[in-house]
């Protein structure tokens, strides 16, 4: 298998006497969807804020590595706009869109990290600001393709449905150039036929290079995508490995249901 684009070793976070995440091991390969699951509270968003670097990892070492130029960071302590420009971009549990802004505006913002206009430009708009312009119009509006929502870019982000505004959120993380792509509950709310749509689009963001780590609750979905399962409870790790794997895990089963399997 080929080296490791995230390394996650003993991941700790401490909110006062309290460890929401307690010595967590993950890594994600290239080219793979990796699911995190577990009960409510398992320390699962925490595990992302501290991947993203909302929250400071109390201890541990979290390792980013670009897949083309092989160079390696550490994430710790690094504020979340410079870990997007490293490679990782994530959408959120509860959807953080500019509500009033239109859909291909709401793309447009996820390219600010790759745009190179400083204030000159953008103020006395010579030809190099007005091409890159262009540029991010052009790739935003072939990303809003890719989440099937080019039909809808003049419209207020608001005005969309629940399941189009998960996609709009996934497609403005695209426009960072990610490598590897954190979904935090990503099917949450949504219908059947929500689902169904969102299943396709993660299968096609992989084909074409990405890595995804995923939060999920819905078992058929995580099932069905994931080629590996890390499970936590608690804070802590209680079990990894293939759907297979996991499905059958005595320590899964009892913390999903409170008991133990022979009880």
């Amino acid at each position: 298998m080929s080296k490791a684009i995230l390394n996650v070793k003993g991941l700790t976070k401490n909110f006062g006497g309290i460890k929401a995440i307690d010595k967590v091991d993950l890594d994600i390969h290239p080219g793979e969807i990796v699911a995190l699951i577990g009960p409510n509270g398992a320390g699962k968003t925490t595990f992302f804020n501290c991947l993203t670097g909302i929250y400071t990892p109390s201890e541990g070492d979290i390792t980013l590595r670009n897949p083309e130029s092989g160079k390696e960071t550490r994430l710790n302590g690094m504020k979340p706009n410079k870990i997007t420009e490293q490679g990782m971009a994530r959408t959120f549990q509860n959807i953080r869109l500019f509500p009033t802004m239109s859909v291909l505006e709401n793309v447009m913002i996820g390219r600010h990290c790759r745009t190179k206009a400083l204030i000159f430009g953008a103020v006395f708009r010579n030809p190099a600001t007005r091409r890159e312009e262009e540029e991010i119009i052009a790739t935003s509006y072939d990303i809003l393709k890719k989440v099937g929502l080019h039909k809808q870019v003049d419209e207020e982000a608001r005005n969309l449905s629940y399941g189009a505004q998960r996609r709009l959120e996934i497609g403005r993380a695209l426009a960072t150039e990610p490598f590897l792509l954190l979904l935090d509950e990503p099917a949450a709310g949504m219908n059947p036929k929500e689902t169904e749509t969102l299943v396709t689009l993660i299968r096609e963001i992989c084909k074409e290079g990405h890595s995804i780590l995923l939060i999920e609750h819905d078992m058929k979905l995580v099932m069905s995508l994931s080629d590996r399962i890390f499970v936590m409870d608690y804070g802590k790790k209680i079990a990894q490995g293939t759907p297979e794997e996991v499905r059958s895990n005595p320590a899964v089963i009892k913390a999903y249901l409170g008991e133990d399997v022979d009880a």
